[in-house]
């Protein structure tokens, strides 16, 4: 049983709190969290991004960027990133955590999966693409928690 999912990108400004703002409307009884690997601490969601997400309901006023750490990853029980290179990033520098790392994007592309890009510097369609990335894999794995 999933009661603590944790949203992992790069930046955290971009795809994990939006996917993790979607996660928590779509399963309120969870905990959704995120993080980057690469976080630009302490900043908000990127316009872009936030736009969409704002169009869509989301709050994401409050977000703040936060960096990855072990204690995050050991007190989550589903660690959900964007790419298999990031995958492989946390399973090299916290070993332990593999088993419970999966893509997000596990159920897309009928069950095949696939990696999310990162749209940061991106175009609005590019933006716009990986949104809708977002909310198919989001559906995904809300129905499997």
């Amino acid at each position: 049983m999933f009661d603590h999912v944790l949203v992992v990108c790069t930046g955290n400004i971009c795809r994990s709190p939006v996917a993790a703002a979607m996660l928590r409307r779509r399963r309120p009884e969870l905990r959704v969290d995120s993080a980057g690997l690469g976080a630009m601490v302490g900043q908000g969601v990127e316009p872009n991004a936030l736009q969409l997400a704002l169009a869509e309901g989301l709050d994401l006023e409050s977000h703040q960027a936060r960096q990855l750490d072990s204690a995050m990853l050991a007190s989550a029980d589903l660690v959900l990133v964007m790419s298999d290179g990031q995958r492989r990033e946390i399973a090299n520098r916290w070993p332990e955590t593999l088993g419970k790392t999966m893509r997000l994007g596990q159920w897309l592309d009928a069950g095949k999966g696939r990696d999310i890009p990162d749209p940061y510097r991106k175009s609005r369609e590019v933006f716009t693409h990986v949104h809708q990335l977002l909310v198919d894999a989001t559906e995904g794995w809300a129905s499997r928690l």
